[in-house]
């Protein structure tokens, strides 16, 4: 009976864990975001480059590294392999930075966070393999915040959810999952500091 109990909460954590990874928390965020702010034409001139530019590569990138077996899964659980991914997702990141700040003359404050959130994981990388779900999931929370506060506690419930299914799914260990946690909420307070800067 216990055995089945935990095959089910195997289960679960493994659908939760699956379904709020960083890039489909991200694409909920830019969708609700470009519902919330922007009329229909100017939220797809702002979330059609973001989704060419960075999120489609990044889904061929993984898709393409599991399936030529450098990657031994879309998680990228193996500290070694995920060194590879985070540059990746970093150039895809600054060649949108670029692009955006060419095209409409400012610096894109949600992707630029997006950017120093990556780097200092890939820092912490190089000592503790950080949980980026929970990382990812935390910093979303505060994207949200930004918008909607509701919204913002209500990811918060997401991402300590999603960072509890990271030690059930045996992806990450307790430490790994707080140390993601961490770096998320110091990036997070500094973005939502600036973002309060940049609106007075």
């Amino acid at each position: 009976m216990e055995e089945k109990q935990a095959s089910v909460l195997h289960k679960v954590s493994k659908i939760i864990s699956d379904f709020f990874n960083p890039l489909v928390s991200l694409l909920i965020f830019f969708i609700y975001m470009s519902i919330k702010e922007y009329n229909l034409k100017d939220s797809l001139l702002y979330f059609i480059p973001v989704l060419l530019m960075v999120i489609v590569p990044v889904v061929i990138w993984l898709v393409w590294n599991v399936k030529t077996g450098r990657y031994t899964n879309m998680d990228v659980s193996n500290r070694v392999q995920r060194k590879t991914l985070y540059i990746f997702i970093a150039v895809c990141v600054i060649l949108y930075l670029i692009f955006n700040y060419i095209r409409n003359g400012y610096l894109d404050l949600v992707m630029l966070f997006i950017l120093i959130l990556l780097f200092a994981l890939q820092i912490s990388n190089l000592f503790i393999k950080s949980s980026m779900h929970t990382a990812f999931n935390i910093f979303v929370a505060a994207l949200f915040f930004s918008l909607d506060w509701k919204m913002g506690l209500l990811w918060l419930g997401v991402a300590f959810l999603v960072g509890i299914t990271r030690i059930i799914l045996k992806r990450h260990t307790v430490k790994e999952v707080f140390m993601g946690a961490g770096i998320a909420f110091l990036v997070s307070f500094i973005y939502l500091y600036c973002n309060i800067q940049f609106q007075h």
